[in-house]
Order: C-alpha cells, then structure tokens, then sequence
C-alpha cells in the first residue's frame, strides 16, 4: 500500500537535534520509501557526523544552514514536498537570558521557513511545538506560541493553491539531550544525591520513537491551521527518581536507600504541571484516537477547508488536556515504560550530563 511520504522530497530543519535526528532516522527505514531527505543544521560537527551514519543511503542529502537565513532556506526547499521544521532554540533558561537571540531563531526563523516554503509551493510544512507554549510563563514557550501562531495565519492567507501549514505540540520526550533522565542517571552513578526540583511536580512524557512517528502522522492528515496535541501518559518526577534509583543504584554498586534525593526548588518560570491546551483552545477542539486538533480560532481567508476527519471520538473537550488533571503511571507502570524504551541502559549514560544542578544567579 503506498504511503503518503513515498516518492517525496522531504527536508528536516534542525537534523542534528534529538527529534530532528529521529527523523531523519524513521523517515530513511523501510516504513517509507522518500525519494530524498534532505537534513539541514548549523551544527557542523553534528551534521557531518550525522552523514556518516547514512552514508549508504543515498536519498539522504546534508547540508549546513541556518534557518535566520531565508535566501538559504529557499535554495535548501527547491522541490520540495514536505518540510518538517524541527530547529530551534529549546533551553528555558538560556533564552530567558537572551531573549534576542530566542527571537532570531523562533520567531524569524518560523517566519523564515514560511516564506521559503511559498516561494517553491511546497505541499505541507509541520512545525514541532512545545507544552511551554501553552499559557506561556518564560520567553522560549512565548516564542514557540509565536511560531504556532506563524503558522496557522501562514495557512489562512495562503492562496488555494499554496502549502498546508500545520503545528504539533507534544511534552517531554524521555531520553532526549534536554530530559531529566541522564541527569538522574549520572547523579545516580557517582552515588547521589538525585537533584529534585519540587515533589509535587508532574509532566507529559513519551519516546522519542512514538513522538517522531506521530509527527510523521500529524503531516499526513493535517488539513491545515491546526495544533496537533499528542496524547501521552504522566508522570510524577518523584516517582521518576525513586524508580531509577531502586534500579540503577545496584548497577553502580550503592544500595538504593543510599542515594538521597535533595529538592532544590523550582526553576524561573517553571510551572508544577505540564499544560497541553488552554481553556480557551478547548472550546474549539476535536478529539481523535492519537491526537485533539486544536481548531484555528480564526478560519481561513482564502480557503475553504473541512476538519471532518473520519476518526472524531469527540467534538467536545470539557477538559482542558494538563498534567495536573490526568491519572499518573504507577511506579510499576513507569519501570515498565522505562524498560521498554531502554531508558535505563547503563550503556548509555552522559558524561556531559551535569552531577550538581544550579540555576543562574546562584553560587556553587
């Protein structure tokens, strides 16, 4: 059966990072047949070491740009079928303390990739979002809320014949260079104490695998001007620690009563629960078995286009979808997730992964 990404060229912003990576990885296996995946970054280093992984595959093309940089972009997306744009700043705190440059990158580069993909009438272009988006309390979820906003209107004021923008919004992804995991992993092996922001704290988490697969997913049935939100399961952060450390301790020779778990309080900004949809974007939300769809607030100008997808469960939220208000895993069930993802491979543990966490402003 063909799947809608055979015989496309496809170009992946931010190839070097954890989701653009995955990417580029999932699009090159047997699952799909794309003509050409085209992976762009401004990380040297990382793009040629990305390369050499898919030298034997020679629909996999890399090249070095930046996406403040829209004549390169536009040159990079010559036909063009379907643009995953991936790159961007991520690190709350870093943009907090360079607002400008969070701009630059998620701001204008989201406006950057709009305009590139018009000028080569490029199919569909699917941008990666952020829960920090949602209610936004720091500069990088701003930023992101600004980018999903660049593309909704991008999609409005798009001619009939113009590309299908889309956003998908999605949680923690465990394992991934900015997840807690390899902190805990790392504070684990040198025997403590596990760093701890609030005990209370809950978050959305899932795969790297299934968040890439259903950004995959989101681009085939994106209709345009909505907010694809992934359904994920929660977590306690306290349960996280107390499960790596009952199995990793052992690993590394301590006994896991131990390894301490110190709470140094939240971060500037941080919120205690993870929110996927306001309250507003609720009321015009439609529920599908992977998914809710956050509808445009404000319908398309040139187009006329139907979100009756075939596979609704429901056209009316009553909750807004935050981690405060769904049921957590139990530790046995986050063992399992962990286990089945292979989150606690000691093979794969961080040197650079930090032992000691501080936030700015505070001494050592």
């Amino acid at each position: 059966m063909k799947n809608f990404l055979d015989d496309k060229r496809i170009l992946v912003t931010g190839a070097c990072g954890t989701i653009g990576t995955q990417l580029v990885e999932m699009l090159l296996n047997d699952q799909y047949l794309p003509s050409e995946v085209i992976g762009v970054d401004n990380n040297e280093s990382g793009l040629f070491f990305l390369e050499q992984q898919h030298l034997s595959d020679p629909r996999a093309q890399f090249s070095l740009a930046d996406i403040r940089d829209r004549d390169a972009l536009a040159g990079k997306m010559k036909d063009v079928d379907i643009v995953f744009h991936a790159a961007a700043y991520k690190h709350v705190i870093l943009c907090e303390r360079s607002p400008y440059e969070a701009v630059q990158t998620n701001v204008n580069g989201v406006q950057n990739v709009i305009w590139a993909a018009q000028e080569n009438s490029v199919e569909k272009v699917i941008f990666t979002s952020s829960d920090k988006a949602v209610n936004p309390t720091n500069v990088m979820g701003t930023s992101k809320l600004m980018g999903e906003r660049l593309m909704t209107a991008a999609n409005s004021n798009s001619l009939k014949k113009g590309p299908i923008f889309a956003s998908t919004r999605f949680g923690n992804v465990l394992g991934s260079s900015g997840s807690v995991i390899p902190i805990f992993h790392r504070q684990i092996s040198v025997g403590g104490p596990v760093t701890l922001t609030h005990r209370d704290m809950t978050r959305f988490v899932m795969s790297i695998d299934k968040a890439v697969r259903l950004v995959i997913e989101s681009a085939e049935i994106a209709r345009g001007g909505g907010v694809f939100i992934t359904k994920m399961p929660v977590i306690r952060i306290k349960d996280l620690a107390e499960v790596m450390i009952e199995e990793l301790a052992p690993e590394y020779g301590y006994d896991p009563s131990q390894i301490k778990i110190e709470e140094i309080g939240t971060k500037p900004g941080e919120k205690l629960y993870e929110e996927l949809m306001s309250d507003e974007e609720m009321r015009r939300t439609v529920e599908l078995p992977n998914y809710f769809v956050v509808l445009p607030a404000f319908r398309d100008i040139y187009r006329n286009i139907s979100y009756d997808y075939d596979d609704i469960v429901s056209d009316h939220i009553t909750n807004p979808y935050n981690s405060a208000n769904e049921e957590a895993l139990s530790k046995k069930e986050l063992l399992a997730f962990l286990q089945c993802h292979h989150l606690l491979d000691t093979n794969d543990i961080s040197p650079a992964a930090p032992v000691k966490r501080y936030w700015p402003g505070e001494g050592e």
